[in-house]
């Protein structure tokens, strides 16, 4: 068998066909519309074009502004896109540099617009869980920008230097209300009512349209965060929120037990004869509880139910007899009401569903490649960071529309595809641009297996185009 005879062809090629789809989104949402207006230049390149390029970077995965110079003698890029002039890379900067605290805010009202959009008439489905809410998860990660001197770059609880930025996801698929840049040594808790002020309702907006709800209605939220979220403030402000926005909108966050004396509480359990003991294995053993707890802050005040767990172990998970048996002291606190439906157990279950957002810090970081931030300046990595947000959204969107049901690439059964994945087999795309007849044609290879729903995700965008 001989030898490929490796030559340049005479025609282009692009690598990188689903930039068509994330173009067709944001011709969707208008954004032209969104940006000239209020950011409108006297001369050189469109503020919108300056976004929408960037954007086409994050979509491929890259952040940093010099990955833009591989794109400026690349048609499809410009055509893909709707782009008027692919910006240099000092331009794209300086454009960042000089607008970044300008745009936090239209950065949200892009996401927001992406977040409305609807697809052959039907609204995004955020995905509720199987009692009938819709979770809303937040959380902070660390993003390691180590042997740095950036701005706020700071020693995070992980113990490498860098940021520490908050993440919303909204539903069971991972779609990101937020996503907010913070210094590496901001507490988890502090400040967060103002992100809270604006991720509640922007989730009761976006999820309004009934999307799984019963009956159509909008569905209650239900917003989940762990111990380093334990604050009366930031509980008083989620119902404050909830009876402005008059959502049903409940809670569990984990207790953090601080100075609580767990030897006092266990002895008089284990003195209780009454306690209710359910045996783990042997040498192990757990009990139940609940209280209501009163909680304050300023004018607001409410009542919570606190679920608590006393775990016993005298024999360790190595067989290991103890001289002494250990306890672990754990608590939720929940404004879910008490039923059957939602008992002890069922909210340590929920709260256990909350870890999933995990795998959504970890698209962040590897499949997106969002952990070291291309600027020395905070406000430029913020803006990034709230454009990052939308960039998985617009992949998320396409996944869910794409990589499921008939047709769609060979994967094993998932509810949920991965920001990787999405890259995998729509982005990094093979195809050949053609202008033929006064058209523009995107070919796709005669071999190529997403070509059913590739084109049938366009058609469906196509069609509702409002450009």
């Amino acid at each position: 068998m001989s030898e490929f005879l490796v030559k340049q062809l005479t025609y282009d090629l692009s690598s990188q066909a689903g930039l068509a789809l994330i173009g067709k989104y944001l011709k969707r949402i208008n954004l032209n519309a969104l940006v000239d207006p209020a950011f409108a230049v006297r001369a050189g390149i469109a503020n919108s074009d300056i976004l929408k390029s960037y954007l086409g970077l994050l979509c491929l995965g890259k952040n940093d502004f010099d990955a833009i110079e591989a794109q400026r003698t690349d048609a499809f890029f410009t055509r893909a896109l709707h782009l008027r002039t692919v910006p240099s890379s000092p331009t794209l900067r300086q454009r960042f540099d000089t607008h970044a605290s300008d745009w936090f805010e239209l950065a949200e009202r892009i996401n927001a617009a992406v977040l409305s959009v609807k697809i052959a008439g039907k609204p995004i489905n955020f995905g509720l869980l199987p009692c009938g809410y819709l979770p809303l998860d937040v959380d902070t990660f660390a993003m390691d920008n180590s042997g740095t001197a950036k701005e706020h770059v700071g020693r995070t609880y992980t113990g490498v230097d860098g940021y520490c930025p908050l993440a919303a996801y909204l539903g069971t698929q991972g779609f990101c209300l937020e996503l907010a840049l913070r210094p590496g040594t901001q507490h988890s808790a502090c400040e967060t009512e103002y992100n809270i002020e604006r991720v509640l309702p922007l989730a009761a907006r976006v999820s309004a349209g009934g999307s799984g709800g019963a009956n159509g209605k909008a569905a209650p939220l239900l917003f989940r965060a762990d111990s380093g979220f334990d604050s009366a403030k930031l509980m008083c402000a989620i119902d404050s929120q909830a009876q402005q926005l008059k959502r049903a909108v409940a809670f569990i966050i984990k207790w953090n037990p601080r100075n609580t004396p767990v030897e006092t509480i266990a002895k008089a359990r284990v003195a209780d004869a009454g306690t209710a003991w359910a045996i783990l294995r042997e040498g192990k053993r757990a009990c139940l509880w609940s209280e209501s707890v009163e909680l304050k802050h300023a004018q607001h005040q409410m009542a919570v139910r606190r679920i608590y767990r006393l775990t016993e172990r005298t024999i360790d998970k190595r067989g290991q007899q103890m001289l002494l048996p250990e306890y672990v002291l754990e608590g939720w606190s929940t404004t879910l009401p008490q039923t059957d439906a939602f008992g002890a157990q069922q909210i340590i279950d929920l709260y256990a569903d909350h870890g999933t957002h995990e795998q959504f810090h970890s698209e962040f970081k590897t499949d997106m490649d969002l952990v070291r931030l291309p600027s020395g300046k905070f406000d430029t990595n913020y803006l990034v960071c709230a454009l990052a947000a939308v960039a998985m959204n617009l992949l998320r969107l396409i996944g869910q529309h794409t990589l499921h049901g008939p047709h769609a690439p060979v994967r094993h059964s998932a509810q949920r595809r991965r920001i990787r994945t999405v890259m995998q087999e729509l982005m990094f795309k093979a195809a050949r641009m053609v202008k033929h007849a006064r058209q523009w044609v995107l070919g796709l290879g005669a071999n190529d297996a997403a070509f059913a729903v590739f084109q049938r995700h366009w058609q469906e965008l196509d069609a509702h185009s409002t450009a």
